[in-house]
């Protein structure tokens, strides 16, 4: 197999490092990764600056851009051919619920789907002390049932893991995506030496609304999480509930209503 391995974290990460080792008993295991953190990049593509490639030596690469930038470069510029899989990963830190909207980590997945090449993203949920050789051996189990079973197409995998040794993981559970709760403390305000206000985000803790069968809870019972998620974003159903807009939608345009 030819198998690519991108992050969020950048190309030094341990995390990647650990994924590709595990990987490379499937066959040809590149690494084409950013050449610093570009976490919460989401899907981002850089189309207003030149890409550059940096070999690190054998088949490990960095790109000045996001993660998406290095899948496409590697799918449509450096392999000799298409991979037979793309993992992104190993992240530092969850990747649940909403968080895959913003996660570079997720969106190299996405592109790898909507290049035509199973993917999944794997991330290690922890603030610190990462297990990720608890990731890395579930990672190389997941690529094995890809390899055997295939997936759905247009479907990517999310995969979230405990952080704990292997021992400790109480099983797998497929999920649904959950839903995370943002409070009044997700924006911290302060002034800097000159008086001048400036903002973090993301400085509220993580909590969540409590879903049977979601990512956020599964990760809670000590198991792995596996949301699949598809390209398709449409909500059929609301495609059904606003079709009494379309006459009145078209009668206002045609009576040319001004604001």
């Amino acid at each position: 197999m030819l198998i690519l391995v991108s992050n969020d974290d950048g190309v030094h990460s341990q995390g990647i490092r650990i994924l590709a080792d595990a990987l490379r008993g499937m066959g040809d295991v590149y690494i084409i990764a950013p050449d610093r953190e570009r976490s919460a990049a989401s899907h981002a593509l850089t189309l207003h600056k030149p890409l550059r490639l940096e070999n690190y030596g054998g088949n490990i690469y960095s790109v000045n851009g996001t993660p998406t930038d290095c899948i496409n470069l590697g799918v449509n510029g450096l392999l000799h051919r298409k991979p037979d899989l793309i993992v992104s990963g190993i992240n530092r830190g969850g990747n649940l619920g909403d968080d895959v909207t913003y996660s570079g980590t997720v969106s190299a997945a996405f592109e790898g789907t909507l290049l035509g090449i199973p993917s999944f993203a794997i991330s290690q949920v922890a603030d610190d002390n990462y297990k990720f050789e608890t990731a890395a051996r579930f990672a190389l189990q997941l690529a094995l049932m890809i390899k055997e079973q295939s997936l759905p197409a247009d479907v990517l995998l999310n995969v979230n893991v405990p952080n704990l040794d292997i021992t400790g993981i109480k099983g797998i559970k497929i999920t649904r995506q959950g839903k995370r709760i943002y409070d009044k403390n997700a924006i911290i305000e302060k002034v800097d030496p000159r008086g001048k206000k400036y903002y973090w985000i993301g400085g509220s803790r993580l909590s969540w609304e409590e879903m049977e069968d979601s990512d956020f809870a599964a990760i809670e019972q000590d198991m792995i999480s596996i949301t699949p998620l598809r390209l398709d974003l449409t909500e059929y159903n609301a495609i059904k509930s606003l079709r009494n807009w379309e006459a009145t939608l078209d009668e206002k345009m045609k009576a040319k209503v001004m604001i």
